[in-house]
């Protein structure tokens, strides 16, 4: 193999296997994003039956996307991780493209929350990266391990095993890295807000009138004359404009007044509970959400239910759990959007979110002290700290194995060439 063709099957590899581990790293920590993406593409396909494993898919392809990505990276089972790589671009390729003309979600969700681009970007992105998937699969027999099979697999296993604990924790508590709009020290009005001579959404519109049983579609600046009889109007969207990071955030009660600027404006505490779905919402810890709604209560805090079901499912709700907090209406993706958890606890001030919490992390009342604020930034911080050491503690363990293993393997060829 000549000297150029080893370094491009060097770069081809690594290339590929960044994209995949970043796409199957971020999946891993939103695996709830991921789940409602694969939703989102049910729904939009007419195939509903399917959602029901929407979350087994999210754990198999963040898992598959980041040992893949991970093995490329560090030439493991080169054949198997290119052959992985190689049917993911060739599955996908066709799919962005038609997702990209038919445009039936947003975005693809490729990158999950952390980086989100359009389904054209998405497919152009797909089309390069499988140029190089091609050739490396084509010489996937040319790159060499010093590490034996047994030591490959091993290897493997670890790196499954890494991801798949960050999945088990965000998906049991929340998100190892929050990457949306709504994270910790947010302020929600500020995320609202549009700049001044930002570009607005430019519209084109069309009047459909009829005459003689023929209809005929017509523009403001050709209208037709009276003989014609007018049917409907369309207004299709031509540009879109700025949008900024929060623009679908309202609370409404249920009699249809909003109370958005309420809850912003408030000085003092507000704890939202956020349940998108009561139906599915669990209920094991509700005795825990009760105990702190009663709490926050006597202390003079605010407390209050989000949601999208409907009235009758709200009543049904409260009978059961006996819940003395009232619920309002807030669109279904915006709750998903703001915590992955279903219920999930929201403590905002200033219109500032001070503090998130899973349905299985709902603080005790006693361990809340007066200053909410301080105590809140200080565990985040701490929480995200002793996080980022987890994981270059691990990453350490498993590089450090991996050099070792290949100096003993390197060390085990020495004395036969001497010996030749």
């Amino acid at each position: 193999m000549n000297n150029f063709k080893h370094w491009l099957l060097i770069i081809s590899r690594i290339l590929i296997g960044i994209v995949f581990i970043y796409s199957g790293f971020v999946k891993s920590v939103d695996p709830l994003g991921s789940t409602y993406k694969f939703i989102d593409y049910f729904n939009a396909f007419g195939t509903t039956w399917a959602n029901s494993v929407s979350f087994i898919l999210s754990v198999i392809q963040s898992l598959a996307e980041f040992v893949i990505g991970a093995s490329l990276v560090l030439n493991l089972r080169i054949k198997l991780s290119s052959l992985g790589a190689l049917i993911f671009m060739l599955i996908f390729t066709p799919l962005t493209l038609y997702i990209a003309i038919a445009s039936p979600v947003h975005d693809c969700g490729c990158f999950g929350d952390a980086l989100v681009i359009t389904n054209w970007q998405t497919f152009w992105k797909n089309l390069i990266i499988l140029v190089p998937t091609l050739f490396l699969f084509k010489n996937r027999h040319l790159p060499t391990n010093l590490l034996k099979a047994t030591e490959q697999w091993i290897v493997v296993a670890v790196l499954t095993i890494f991801i798949g604990i960050i999945i088990q924790f965000s998906y049991n508590h929340l998100p190892l890295i929050d990457f949306r709009p709504y994270k910790i020290g947010t302020s929600i009005p500020e995320g609202m807000e549009v700049p001044e001579g930002a570009p607005v959404d430019e519209y084109k519109s069309v009047f459909i009138y009829s005459k003689d049983g023929v209809e005929k579609e017509f523009e403001v600046s050709n209208l037709p004359d009276s003989t014609w009889t007018f049917v409907d109007a369309r207004h299709d969207l031509i540009k879109k404009g700025y949008e900024p990071l929060i623009h679908d955030f309202t609370i409404v009660s249920t009699d249809g007044t909003e109370i958005t600027d309420i809850v912003l404006s408030n000085q003092n505490y507000y704890f939202l509970l956020v349940a998108y779905d009561l139906k599915k919402a669990s209920n094991k810890n509700i005795d825990k959400i009760n105990k702190l709604a009663a709490y926050s209560i006597e202390m003079g805090y605010s407390f209050i239910g989000l949601t999208s079901s409907g009235n009758e499912t709200v009543d049904e709700f409260i009978s059961e759990t006996e819940a003395i907090y009232e619920f309002y209406n807030t669109d279904e993706t915006t709750l998903k959007t703001i915590i992955r958890s279903n219920p999930g606890l929201v403590l905002v001030k200033d219109g500032i979110i001070i503090n998130k919490w899973h349905h299985n992390d709902i603080p005790d009342p006693s361990s809340l002290k007066h200053n909410l604020v301080q105590q809140s930034i200080a565990k985040y911080e701490s929480k995200v700290n002793t996080h980022f050491i987890y994981i270059i503690v691990l990453l350490t363990a498993f590089f450090t194995s991996l050099y070792l293993l290949k100096r003993k393997q390197i060390l085990k060829i020495k004395p036969s060439k001497r010996s030749t």
